[in-house]
């Protein structure tokens, strides 16, 4: 009988990888976490996926570093069968090479040849120091050399400090640096812990000597406060922010905002930058969110600083999708984009949205789409003149001369504040959440303008103290609140914005224009909503990501939601590169200052605003259905909930045709996960699909069996009580005590699913030891472990 995965790992692949000199201290785990499933209120982690590293030895006491990824595949399968799989994590995990086994033969595919080369025996498999070699002359670093000491320093707080797409865009930092340039772009997902990779960043360069003075540059008092905290906590009292009072010389690490250096449009001349740091005063410089200043004044940093070495964080995607091609925000995209790229070169490291969510770094995303009847019309300057306009802001009769010919939906609430239809929207989206859970649900709001938000924010209160009243209950204090960078704006929103984040009894709902759009971490984010109308990709990649978190504490929410009542969700979809020009741009960066107009900005300079007060039109909502938020080919796409089941039925009746088939995969941990891997989504989507079709009660198995073989979907509790009847007569084969661990072994699977007879820890749990524990399955015909894989294979029955 041929070994599975695991056992020609154990038995023929370790051995044979020993013989070759890759010691278990060469060979590192990375496991992923799958995903969260939400069970009985309260989170419980999926397994993930293992991936095993190899990685080769530098100095004695110092980090190994990974230059692998090694799939092991079962005795009887063909060895290249994971190189396809390999080479896709390739990029992930930012290795050279990639190999897949069988335990007998290796296939090889690697930077250096480009070629797959397949059917090699592994007992001529590469030994470290080959591949060490390979790698320097890959990379063109010398890994003893002092350039590369960076490499070799450990994290902070040891590995478990960090992920590994974290690690990987460290590392491909650091080879950069090594090669000797000093510019350097990362691209990652809004949620992924940017700052955490800059920190330890910092931290390894510090070890290796190679830090004399570090500022952290960012363009909002928000992420000064969060870079800070991240910050102090590895340098201590060696990290500081940056104020007006006090540029804060002496301090290794400087944290500051355009605004305090003087390096804004706002300023003539950067005059507090200019007398408080002289030339090459920094040798290193991390700009956060470096694609949203648009290379403006601030560029002056740079320019003073040409010997340090330039690090540019985003979260948006280098292939941006979406937008038309000659409308505003994508143009102002392409110039932001295009200079990022001119200066920095291509990232050396990308994640995008889709693989954290597969990955389950990143919470699933339900997309709900609702069209207002009134944005498919236009408004004439008759409809107006007809009806009650005034001005906004003394509520005296608007002048004809300042009413428009016509106005489009993109119009609306920017020029036109319609009272009516924001009734409209705000009273659709209360009932919506009622719908999943009910009116307390921390949501981000988008809208038009400042006035837009205010309105927003009136018209949700109002329907909230409504509901209240008339179910008899109690308020909430700050229910729904205006959060823009206005002035006047009491309490302002650097002071609602900490309650938003971790107060549970207040500030459920943030009515802003673009303050929180970027780089303010509201980890339990349930809801974004579209209120406005958007061009720019990259500002709509932006906006999705306040929802990308999984909670606080990590891994506590599973998914969020998008609320898409002006089609901005299209963003997802068609695709353009924004390629790095060829030309020339000076050395210096003397040549890029571009300044992109925001559409803040924009707005400002449009005519007077008219508002049109309530029952002056009537306004309806309609729903155009629920789609789930996919990666196909690398790019985010949006496929309708309806549409994504069928496609999930089809792929999972071609994986598995019976009913029996999945039974049989389902029990096996491995071929579980790989069946998971194959959907549309990954298993964050079906999970998705189980919270919208209300079945969180059930293992993912009955989901799925559901939705291929059209069977009723049972609970985990059903399962685990029908187990004792249905099985009485093969329990009865066994004696008593094992009859009653096998029933009790059984139960757990009411707690999660299939994978609670899958820990390591089964035999600790207080029923099984009480019944007999471990013992009671031993000296029986069939071995423990078969016994365990019959009592799962039943209870799916």
């Amino acid at each position: 009988m041929a070994r599975d995965e695991k056992q020609t790992r154990i038995e023929l692949i370790n051995p044979a990888l020993h013989e070759r000199g890759w010691v278990e201290a060469l060979i590192r785990e990375e496991r992923t976490p799958g995903g969260v499933d939400i069970i009985d209120g309260r989170p419980r982690k999926r397994k993930g996926r293992t991936d095993y590293l190899l990685c080769i030895p530098l100095v004695e006491g110092k980090s190994i570093l990974p230059v692998a990824l090694l799939e092991a595949k079962a005795e009887d399968k063909l060895p290249s069968l994971g190189i396809q799989q390999a080479r896709d994590y390739m990029k992930k995990f930012h290795v050279p090479f990639v190999f897949s086994t069988n335990g007998n033969l290796y296939c090889e595919y690697a930077e250096d040849t480009g070629q797959i080369k397949d059917s090699l025996g592994l007992n001529i498999f590469p030994a470290p120091n080959d591949l060490k070699q390979r790698y320097e002359k890959i990379k063109n670093i010398q890994l003893e050399s002092e350039a590369a000491k960076p490499l070799l320093m450990p994290y902070k707080g040891g590995e478990a400090a960090r992920y590994y797409f974290q690690d990987a865009a460290i590392r491909a930092t650091l080879e950069k640096l090594a090669g000797g340039d000093k510019r350097v772009l990362l691209s990652l997902a809004t949620g992924t812990g940017k700052t955490i990779i800059a920190v330890q960043l910092l931290y390894k360069l510090a070890q290796a000597g190679k830090l004399k003075r570090a500022l952290f540059v960012c363009d909002r008092d928000e992420l000064r406060t969060q870079g800070i905290a991240k910050l102090h906590a590895i340098f201590g009292d060696n990290a500081q922010i940056v104020t007006t009072q006090d540029p804060q010389r002496n301090a290794k690490v400087l944290v500051a905002t355009y605004q305090t250096l003087n390096t804004t449009e706002e300023f003539d001349e950067p005059k507090f930058w200019k007398e408080n740091y002289p030339k090459n005063f920094f040798s290193h410089i991390i700009i956060d969110e470096c694609h949203r200043s648009a290379w403006g004044k601030w560029s002056v940093i740079l320019r003073d600083n040409p010997d340090a070495v330039h690090v540019g964080l985003t979260a948006t995607p280098r292939i941006v999708v979406g937008g038309k091609k000659d409308s505003p925000g994508r143009k102002a995209d392409e110039e932001v984009t295009s200079h990022n790229l001119d200066y920095f070169g291509k990232p050396v490291y990308e994640y995008s949205m889709g693989s954290g969510q597969d990955d389950g770094y990143l919470a699933a995303c339900e997309v709900v789409r609702r069209l207002v009847d009134l944005d498919k019309k236009e408004i004439t300057k008759e409809d107006i003149e007809k009806r009650s306009a005034t001005d906004p802001f003394t509520g005296k009769k608007i002048n004809p001369n300042d009413i428009e010919d016509k106005y489009t939906a993109k119009d609306y609430e920017m020029k036109l504040m319609l009272d009516d239809r924001v009734k409209a929207m705000s009273e659709d989206l209360f009932q919506h959440f009622l719908d999943t859970g009910g009116p307390h649900q921390k949501t981000i709001i988008f809208c038009a303008r400042d006035s837009h938000a205010n309105q927003v924010m009136i018209a949700l209160n109002n329907v909230y103290e409504k509901w209240c009243r008339d179910n008899k209950r109690s308020p909430k204090e700050m229910y729904a609140f205006q959060c823009t960078g206005n002035p006047d704006l009491r309490p302002s929103a650097d002071k609602l914005i900490p309650d938003f984040r971790g107060s549970k009894n207040s500030h459920f709902i943030a009515a802003t224009v673009d303050l929180l759009s970027t780089g303010v971490d509201i980890p339990n984010l349930d809801n974004v909503v579209f209120f406005r109308y958007i061009e720019s990709p990259i500002s709509f990649y932006q906006m999705v990501g306040r929802g990308t978190r999984t909670g606080e504490p990590r891994g506590s929410k599973s998914m969020f939601r998008v609320y898409d009542y002006t089609n901005a969700t299209r963003l997802f979809g068609e695709e353009f590169i924004s390629k790095a020009k060829p030309s020339k741009v000076d050395e210096s960066i003397e040549g890029i200052d571009i300044s992109v107009k925001t559409q803040k900005q924009q707005e400002e300079s449009q005519r007077k605003i008219i508002r049109i007060g309530e029952n002056q039109f009537t306004v309806q909502v309609q729903g155009e259905g629920c789609s789930i938020l996919c990666e196909e080919d690398g790019k985010e796409v949006l496929i309708p909930v309806e549409e994504y089941k069928m496609r999930l039925a089809e792929k999972l009746v071609e994986e598995a045709p019976t009913i029996d088939d999945l039974r049989n995969k389902w029990v096996v941990p491995d071929n579980r996960i790989k069946l998971l891997h194959k959907f549309p989504g990954g298993e964050g989507s079906i999970r998705l699909i189980r919270e919208l079709e209300d079945e969180q009660e059930c293992d993912l198995y009955d989901v799925l069996a559901e939705l291929g073989y059209g069977l009723v979907p049972k609970s985990r509790s059903e399962r685990a009580a029908a187990f004792s009847y249905k099985n009485k007569t093969w329990i009865r084969r066994f004696p008593d005590r094992t009859g009653k661990v096998i029933v009790s072994i059984a139960r757990q699977f009411e707690k999660g699913g299939i994978e609670e007879l899958e820990t390591t820890n089964l035999f600790d749990e207080s029923e099984i030891l009480q019944n007999g524990g471990f013992e009671a399955l031993s000296n029986l015909k069939e071995e423990p472990q078969q016994l365990i894989q019959e009592t799962k294979l039943r209870l799916l029955e």
